[in-house]
């Protein structure tokens, strides 16, 4: 008589499951689109670690709301006021919104549509730039952290390399190749702004991020969330923090990004024409633990229409140059929190442990 083979965990082969999806290079919108009812095992993530999906039950008027800055006053006498109110977020929340930033809602409407209308072509577009390769200036992939993860989140990505040594304009997909470099431009304006007000909120020189060369080294990522048809098993990206100096984000009104504020989860709620803005690790750690990154996470997209969201990092570009806290943030009061690294090694080590809540900045602390 023959044995009986009964399905469980001994017969789950992981590794070939994620091998096979990578395979594909159709991502996480392949799956939907083959028409799933169920999410594949490996992006399953241990009960513990999931978000509470369910509708928060306290009114908006009891949420501590993420503050939203208005920059519209920025040359005129305001401006203390906007530093102290950037200074403020970043020590509390490590997160604020941005209005009157200077960047055209159609701008805004262009780069969102742009990036939505590349992981929405054809497949075979698509995979010509499928990659998991690190050094290539432009590459689409979902999860840059598969192989290595304990579950696999619910999105897909295009990177493309913005500076110091831009990717090749020709291997920017052309269906969002001008909009791509118009982003650039447009957030490189800002960035600058941003750099000089977050110097000035540290009591530093206002130029002094910039000197930094903090503003050079841009990369983009444009996240496409698809519907999920069990959010409640997954993430669209998993809780961790940034590890760069500055991200600026432009989020569609779909909703799903949270952040983390003491024991509990504040939703980033969209506010139509505003960018997110957040504190990375690398300026937690130059600013002696004065401004803050802050874990944050995606929830898995519930709702039908996808979520379009897309971060520029940056970062300083001269990465072996040796990072620690700055001298001016340092005295005999409050001595250096963290070690001295170059910047290589800390991007070395954000992509070898992969998206772990605060683990960077924690491994860098004296």
């Amino acid at each position: 008589m023959a044995a009986t083979t009964v399905i469980g965990e001994h017969d789950y082969d992981r590794a070939q499951e994620i091998k096979d999806f990578d395979d594909t290079k159709l991502g996480v919108k392949g799956l939907v689109d083959s028409g799933l009812t169920s999410i594949p095992r490996f992006f399953i993530h241990p009960r513990e670690t999931l978000p509470d999906v369910r509708p928060d039950t306290k009114p908006d008027s009891q949420q501590t709301p993420i503050p939203t800055i208005d920059l519209a006053g920025l040359h005129t006498h305001h401006r203390s006021s906007i530093v102290d109110q950037i200074n403020h977020a970043c020590r509390k929340f490590g997160f604020f919104q941005v209005i009157n930033h200077g960047i055209p809602s159609a701008a805004l409407d262009r780069t969102i549509s742009a990036i939505k209308a590349f992981h929405e072509q054809p497949a075979e577009d698509k995979t010509r730039v499928y990659s998991r390769d690190m050094v290539t200036g432009v590459r689409y992939i979902s999860n840059f952290d598969l192989y290595s993860s304990k579950a696999a989140s619910w999105r897909d990505t295009l990177t493309i390399r913005l500076g110091p040594t831009p990717a090749n304009p020709l291997e920017v997909p052309e269906i969002c190749r001008d909009a791509v470099a118009e982003w650039d431009q447009e957030i490189q304006r800002l960035g600058g702004v941003l750099m000089e007000l977050v110097s000035e909120g540290l009591g530093l020189n206002v130029w002094r991020l910039r000197k930094m060369t903090c503003l050079e080294a841009r990369v983009m990522v444009g996240n496409y969330y698809p519907y999920c048809p069990q959010p409640d098993l997954t993430v669209g990206i998993a809780s961790h923090s940034d590890p760069g100096v500055l991200t600026v984000l432009l989020q569609d009104q779909t909703g799903g990004l949270q952040v983390k504020y003491g024991e509990g989860w504040l939703d980033v709620k969209p506010v139509p024409g505003a960018l997110v803005i957040n504190v990375g690790d690398l300026l937690q750690i130059m600013s002696n633990g004065e401004y803050k990154s802050v874990d944050h996470r995606v929830l898995a997209n519930p709702k039908g229409e996808a979520r379009v969201a897309i971060a520029v990092f940056f970062n300083p570009s001269n990465t072996e140059d040796t990072y620690g806290p700055l001298s001016q943030m340092v005295s005999p009061e409050k001595p250096a929190l963290y070690q001295q690294f170059t910047l290589s090694e800390l991007m070395q080590r954000f992509f070898k442990k992969g998206l772990d809540g605060k683990a960077l900045v924690n491994h860098f602390r004296l």
